[in-house]
């Protein structure tokens, strides 16, 4: 493990350690580092930790309570936000920790998808917007990796719900100076990608749209 990362490790044991018993670093996207963790009851959970460098970006308050919104969304194909915070000047948030597969690790190992599938996929992750649509939340990070094809029987599970809008508005041009995007530009509607200040959840079904296409095509 390199020492930037043993040290950051290190600093969310010392900030969580009351609360969850952070056990490993499980990957780190564009945004945030993810650990895998027990709270006190023993469960699994998923513990994301904002890059330092992009969290001195964004008004952790603001932050807080943007994401705090997406603690009401109640799907079966929705990771929920149980717990978040700011600890020693770290901005975190806690999910169920899924077990399964990313979709991109699927279509990275399968190269496709029978049609049938990639629908059943689709299907579900709409299901779950327009649940999110109709609580005036949009995702603005729809991409294989924040769809986890779970191993117990769920379906596709949703994760980091509410996190892209958290970062774009507490940011607002601060995290555009820094150098970090909000959302995978990959996978972004022309309007997102250009920044508009009016996204509504016609993004997500753009990103969703990229989504099945890559499934079905590889």
């Amino acid at each position: 493990m390199p020492a930037m990362a043993r040290e950051l490790i290190g600093r969310v044991r010392q900030a969580l350690g009351d609360r969850y018993n952070v056990i490993t670093a499980v990957g780190r996207g564009g945004n945030a580092t993810l650990y895998g963790a027990l709270d006190k009851d023993g469960r699994k959970v998923a513990i994301k930790v904002l890059h330092p460098e992009l969290a001195v970006s964004v008004a952790a308050d603001r932050f807080l309570r943007e994401i705090r919104w997406a603690a009401k969304l109640d799907h079966p194909h929705i990771a929920p936000l149980l717990d978040s915070g700011e600890t020693d000047y770290l901005l975190w948030f806690v999910m169920p920790f899924v077990t399964g597969e990313t979709l991109r690790n699927v279509v990275r190992r399968e190269r496709s998808l029978p049609i049938d599938r990639a629908v059943r996929i689709a299907t579900e992750v709409l299901d779950a917007l327009g649940h999110a649509h109709e609580h005036g939340l949009a995702h603005r990070d729809i991409k294989p990796d924040n769809i986890v094809l779970s191993a117990e029987g769920g379906g596709a599970i949703l994760v980091d719900f509410g996190i892209a809008r958290a970062i774009a508005t507490s940011g607002e041009d601060r995290v555009t100076r820094s150098g970090f995007v909000v959302g995978t530009e990959e996978y972004m509607s022309p309007e997102q990608a250009g920044g508009s200040p009016d996204i509504d959840g016609r993004t997500d079904l753009y990103s969703l749209g990229v989504v099945l296409f890559e499934a079905l095509t590889g």
